[in-house]
């Protein structure tokens, strides 16, 4: 069973920056394709970002391409989003979620299997 533990997250203004981190317990998180999610109240879950085991492959919601960006160390099985230029429609939990590799990057959420708890961002105006 893998245990995804993120953190990072916190009350930032409009504009700034966070960088949430979201480490794996699996010794084997090189083989899963890791994702970003957030969850505003009200709303469904929706998809953020996602990155191959690889590292070279990542994907992005139109939402936050060009200020958000997703990677990871394999080495330190954690998986990172840094967020730039963060507006108040960013206030959200974030999930990561991971899924082993199937050689197809997906944005589906239910294709992803494993969860951490979440950390809360709240970018005020």
């Amino acid at each position: 069973q893998v245990q995804l533990v993120e953190s990072g997250g916190g009350l930032v203004q409009a504009g700034g920056s966070l960088r949430l981190s979201c480490t794996a317990s699996e010794r084997t998180f090189g083989s899963y394709d890791m994702a970003w999610f957030r969850q505003a109240p009200g709303k469904e879950r929706e998809f953020v970002a996602a990155i191959s085991w690889s590292g070279r492959t990542t994907t992005y919601a139109d939402s936050v391409k060009g200020r958000f960006t997703i990677s990871r160390d394999n080495a330190k099985s954690t998986t990172y989003l840094q967020m730039n230029s963060l507006k108040p429609e960013d206030t959200a939990i974030y999930y990561c979620g991971g899924t082993r590799a199937t050689g197809v990057l997906t944005r589906i959420l239910n294709r992803y299997d494993y969860w951490g708890q979440g950390t809360q961002v709240t970018v005020s105006s």
